[in-house]
């Protein structure tokens, strides 16, 4: 059997702003082709821990490493080489309003290729197409739907081909439908390009339909308590948080 190379490793991370510790002591892996969740209560700091992995927040203490090498012990270069191996699509989608969603995807290959705007263009109907969107090239944020939304936000996190994506909460205010077409969506990028995929979620649905790897933090003790595949979580999983969490909205008599 292959054995599955890590993408990502965390090893005794600790997370704070200034003297308020959010958490502490997290040590995983995330392996190529995973879609692995961030998950836990309101407040945990999973958000947080999404900025440690793609650069936007120094660690207190501890390390992430990508292809064996310490992201945050290499000098302002190298990370941002790393970080262009890096899509990410953030919570609200953070599309440009004043520009259309061609624009928008462009405005990355603009920044960091030297491609001409014909093929440019050309690139950001393709990513379009990917995610649902053929044919929307010339339409302004404003004039489409929320799970349409995201999917273009999806389509700009692709559009230098990264090796890893990072989602937060892609699934947050959307109907069960559109969450569901995203879920999809989520699995067709992974299947079909061999993308790694980090989600930051808390939607139980979602969890279990894409996740087969996961971390779980806690608020109250500010550590992570449990890790590994959702399902096998929710199955196997003794910890009363854990179990409460992955439960949520089932009646007694089924979780029993």
């Amino acid at each position: 059997m292959k054995k599955i190379e890590p993408n990502i490793v965390v090893k005794n991370l600790t997370m704070a702003y200034g003297e308020k510790l959010i958490q502490r002591d997290l040590s995983f892996t995330v392996n190529r082709g995973d879609i692995f969740i961030i998950m836990g209560g309101s407040g945990c700091g999973k958000s947080t821990l999404l900025r440690h992995l793609i650069g936007l927040q120094r660690p207190t203490a501890g390390s992430v490493s990508y292809g064996g090498k310490d992201f945050w012990a290499m000098d302002q270069s190298e990370r941002e080489l790393i970080m262009r191996s890096f899509g990410v699509l953030y919570q609200g989608g953070a599309l440009w309003s004043s520009m259309t969603l061609s624009e928008n995807i462009g405005l990355i290959l603009e920044q960091y290729t030297d491609l001409p705007s014909s093929e440019i263009r050309e690139r950001a109907a393709l990513k379009l197409a990917l995610v649902g969107l053929a044919g929307f090239d010339d339409y302004y944020p404003s004039e489409i739907s929320g799970g349409m939304k995201k999917r273009a936000g999806l389509a700009r996190a692709m559009a230098l081909d990264p090796e890893i994506l990072f989602f937060d909460e892609p699934s947050a205010g959307l109907d069960p439908i559109s969450s569901r077409l995203l879920d999809d969506l989520i699995l067709e990028i992974r299947d079909s390009l061999g993308s790694t995929i980090v989600v930051v979620s808390h939607e139980l649905a979602s969890i279990f339909a894409i996740g087969n790897n996961s971390v779980f933090l806690d608020a109250a003790t500010k550590t992570m308590i449990a890790s590994g595949d959702p399902k096998a979580l929710l199955a196997e999983c003794k910890d009363r948080t854990v179990h409460s969490f992955l439960t949520r909205g089932i009646p007694d008599m089924v979780k029993t």
